[in-house]
């Protein structure tokens, strides 16, 4: 009696560490007038395979410790504000060109923009989930995506470096990372994500590949709905996106 009473205990203890983990605090971003974010997360093995010039963060390791834990920040994408909307501007003119609409992208390298004002240890953080910082890319994802709609990079990113821990410490961060360096079927993948955050949920998941025949794994964006953020990942947190564009055999390169 008194082991099986220790056995449950224990198991409760796992289901509790593991539930605060999968589930982290998502903390709130201070921003209205859009309906959606998109979490954008780089399969850094994939990625750096796919480029032909790789940059800075492929070619050296110490810069991309973050993907051993799995995926690595892209970015975090508000959608089309109202107020753009209203003045004509289109969903895909806003998905290509962002804050750049209003305040023309300097030219030249992301370095070019304007640099980050973080806290050192959420700057640390930020360098561990984004290997593409190495690159400036923290600062570009601010300039293009945050800036005139108002959201401090402090909120973005804060934000953004919880919501890759979650995803990462999921089951399906589980699934992507036991399959790294071999190729699954891209149904699998989506199953993966299902059996994760929920029935149906599989719909929140686009799947971005490159290389021959769209075959190698690069990216994978998840729709979220702007008033669940914090909510995330649970069901009704997330919203429909489209497939993407991979073939049905996915290769997971193994990170650099």
């Amino acid at each position: 009696m008194l082991n099986l009473l220790l056995k449950r205990l224990n198991a409760l203890l796992v289901a509790l560490l593991f539930s605060h983990s999968a589930m982290a605090d998502i903390p709130a971003i201070q921003a209205e007038g859009f309906t959606s974010y998109t979490l954008a997360l780089t399969w850094h093995g994939g990625f750096c395979e796919s480029r032909s010039r790789p940059p800075r963060e492929c070619r050296n390791a110490s810069l991309s410790r973050g993907a051993d834990d799995g995926f690595v920040l892209h970015g975090l994408w508000p959608s089309l504000p109202q107020r753009l909307r209203e003045q004509g501007v289109t969903a895909s003119q806003w998905r290509k060109k962002g804050c750049f609409l209003e305040s023309p992208r300097p030219s030249g390298s992301f370095c070019r923009n304007p640099p980050l004002a973080l806290s050192s240890n959420l700057s640390d953080a930020l360098d561990y989930s984004m290997p593409g910082r190495a690159s400036c890319l923290g600062r570009y994802q601010h300039a293009k995506h945050a800036a005139c709609l108002g959201i401090t990079a402090d909120d973005l990113f804060d934000t953004s470096v919880a919501l890759v821990e979650t995803v990462n410490n999921s089951d399906f961060g589980t699934f992507v990372r036991d399959n790294s360096g071999h190729s699954v079927d891209r149904n699998a993948l989506i199953d993966a994500f299902e059996n994760a955050f929920g029935q149906g949920t599989g719909r929140a998941l686009h799947l971005t590949c490159g290389g021959r025949g769209k075959g190698t794994l690069t990216e994978v964006r998840i729709g979220i709905h702007a008033d669940q953020l914090t909510r995330f990942p649970a069901r009704n947190s997330l919203m429909h996106l489209n497939r993407g564009n991979c073939a049905r055999q996915i290769k997971l390169p193994a990170p650099r």
